[in-house]
């Protein structure tokens, strides 16, 4: 019934250099699977931002799509339909997703 008490004292001192290799472990798969992709995904967003030119297609977070019309320092006028330009900030715009050519499915 104590045996599990025996057996932590019985490994003395040695615990906690374990434990801190195992938390040092921890945080090393921590930031792998979770603060290196985000990273990543920023940096990508953020060379697609510097990277705009008139004539790019993009679209808003709320669903919006449209044409760069004038770029900015921090700013972007974007031409959302013929004669109707918006000026948003650089941060608010994604690239347009590509979407899938069609299926022929002829039979």
């Amino acid at each position: 019934m104590n045996t599990p008490l025996v057996l932590l004292s019985a490994q003395g001192g040695n615990g906690g250099g374990s434990m801190l290799i195992w938390l040092i472990l921890i945080f090393v798969v921590m930031w792998l699977l979770m603060v290196r992709p985000q990273q990543k995904q920023a940096k990508k967003e953020r060379e697609f931002r510097e990277k705009l030119k008139k004539g790019d297609r993009v679209s808003f977070s709320g669903g919006i799509y449209g044409k760069v019309h004038e770029v900015a320092e921090h700013t972007i006028d974007v031409e959302i339909s013929n004669g109707v330009v918006v000026t948003v900030e650089k941060n608010m715009v994604q690239p347009v997703p590509e979407q899938p050519a069609p299926k022929n499915d002829k039979k």
